[in-house]
C-alpha cells in the first residue's frame, strides 16, 4: 500500500476519546488518593486532574500527574474551568455545603468510608453534635452545612466502597488495591506487623499487650537462649495511654522485641516495615464510631488493613468475628502464636487476582459505566 495513502486512512479513523476525571481530596484520606494516582498513572483511557488541600498534597509522593492545590472556597471555580466527564470526591466528612454544590452541578461519585453516617437522620445528627467535640461539630453545623450532609450523598450519582463485601444496592465497588512487585525479606526473626494508629478505639490493643506478656512468659519457661525470636511492630503513631502501656511493656520483655512510634509514621517507613512483615495482625474492634454514629467493621465500614494486605501481599490475621470470605483474611484460632509461625511459611498468590493490569482494567470499566450511565 502506498505510504501516503496509508497515512490518510489512519487520519480518517476516529481517535479514542480520552475521558476526563477530577479527583478531589481536601479532607482526610491521602492514602486513598495515593492509591488512585498509582493505579491510574499509566491509563490510556482516562486523564485525571487531582485537587488536593495543602495538607493532603504534603502526604502525596512526588508525581508527574496533574495536581492542583485547592480548598473548599476554590474547588467549584476550578471545576468549572475544564469539562470533566466525572468528579470523584475522596472524602465527605466536612465541607458539606461545598460538596452539595458540586453534586448538584456535576456527574459526581463519592467514596464512602462510613455507611451508617451517610444514612443518619437529622434528629440523630443534632443529638450527636452535642455528644463529643461540640465546638468543632458546631463549626461544621454553622459554617460547613453539616445539617445537609445526607443531601450530599443523595445528590451524588454514585456511592462507592473500597471493600467488595460492602457493595450492595446503591453502594458500588471501586477496585483500587493491587499487589505491588515487592521483594519480601527473609527474616531470621518472626516479624509480626500490626498496621494502623495505636488506638484502643479502633483496635483491641489491651488484648495485644496481654498476649505478648503471655508469650513472653511462655518463652522464658521454654528457652534458655538470650536470642529474641519474635518482633512485634506497632506500625502507627502511639500516644496517650496506649503509648504509656507500650513503654511499660517494652521494659518487661526479654525474649520478645517490640518496635513502636511516638510520631506519625512516614510513608517510606510504613512501606519498609510492611515489606519486612512475615504476617499482619489486625486485632480490629468489631464496632467503632464515626461522629458518634456506630459503625461495624466489615459491614458498614472498611478497615484500611484490607488494602494493606493486598498492596503488600501479606496474609492478615483478623478476629474470628470479622465477616470476610477473602482467602488472605485468616480468622484467629485459639493458638495464635502457632498460627503466626505457620503462616510465615505459606506463599499466597496475590498476583492472580490483584495484579495491577487486572485491577486497572476492572477500575476503568467501572469508571466508564459511571460516565455513560
Amino acid at each position: 500500500m502506498n505510504f501516503a495513502l496509508k497515512n490518510n486512512i489512519n487520519e480518517l479513523q476516529p481517535k479514542l476519546k480520552v475521558k476526563k476525571i477530577a479527583y478531589i481530596e481536601i479532607d482526610t484520606h491521602a492514602e486513598i488518593a495515593q492509591d488512585f494516582i498509582e493505579i491510574m498513572q499509566d491509563s490510556h483511557e482516562f486523564e485525571v486532574d487531582y485537587y488536593f488541600s495543602q495538607r493532603i498534597k504534603n502526604q502525596i509522593k512526588e508525581s508527574k500527574e496533574n495536581i492542583f492545590l485547592s480548598d473548599s472556597s476554590m474547588i467549584m471555580d476550578q471545576l468549572k474551568i475544564k469539562k470533566y466527564d466525572l468528579i470523584i470526591i475522596g472524602t465527605v466528612h466536612r465541607y458539606f455545603n461545598t460538596f452539595q454544590a458540586v453534586t448538584e452541578k456535576f456527574n459526581t461519585s463519592i467514596i464512602i468510608h462510613n455507611i451508617n453516617f451517610t444514612n443518619i437522620s437529622k434528629t440523630d445528627l443534632i443529638k450527636n453534635v452535642l455528644k463529643n467535640d461540640m465546638i468543632y461539630r458546631l463549626k461544621l453545623w454553622w459554617k460547613e452545612g453539616l445539617f445537609y450532609s445526607s443531601k450530599v450523598y443523595k445528590k451524588a450519582k454514585n456511592l462507592l466502597v473500597l471493600d467488595q463485601e460492602l457493595a450492595s444496592g446503591k453502594y458500588k465497588f471501586l477496585p483500587l488495591f493491587y499487589t505491588k512487585n515487592i521483594q519480601n525479606s527473609e527474616n531470621k526473626v518472626l516479624k509480626i506487623v500490626i498496621p494502623g494508629g495505636v488506638s484502643q478505639m479502633r483496635r483491641d490493643y489491651k488484648r495485644v499487650f496481654s498476649n505478648i506478656r503471655k508469650w513472653e512468659n511462655d518463652l522464658r519457661q521454654g528457652l534458655n537462649s538470650g536470642n529474641k525470636l519474635i518482633e512485634f511492630i506497632f506500625l502507627g503513631k502511639a500516644d496517650g495511654q496506649e503509648l504509656r502501656e507500650i513503654v511499660d511493656l517494652e521494659k518487661s520483655l526479654e525474649r520478645i522485641s517490640i518496635t513502636y512510634f511516638s510520631e506519625r509514621v512516614s510513608q517510606n517507613d510504613f512501606e519498609k516495615w510492611m515489606r519486612e512483615a512475615d504476617v499482619l495482625w489486625c486485632p480490629i474492634q468489631q464496632e467503632t464510631e464515626f461522629f458518634s454514629q456506630k459503625e461495624i467493621y466489615g459491614t458498614t465500614k472498611m478497615t484500611g488493613n484490607l488494602g494493606d494486605a493486598i498492596k503488600y501481599g501479606k496474609l492478615a490475621v483478623f478476629p474470628k468475628n470479622y465477616p470476610s470470605k477473602l482467602d488472605f483474611i485468616i480468622p484467629e484460632n485459639d493458638n495464635l502464636m502457632e498460627q503466626f509461625i505457620q503462616l510465615k511459611n505459606i506463599n499466597f498468590d496475590f498476583q492472580k487476582n490483584y495484579n495491577k493490569k487486572l485491577v486497572q482494567e476492572n477500575l476503568e470499566k467501572i469508571l466508564s459505566n459511571q460516565i455513560e450511565s
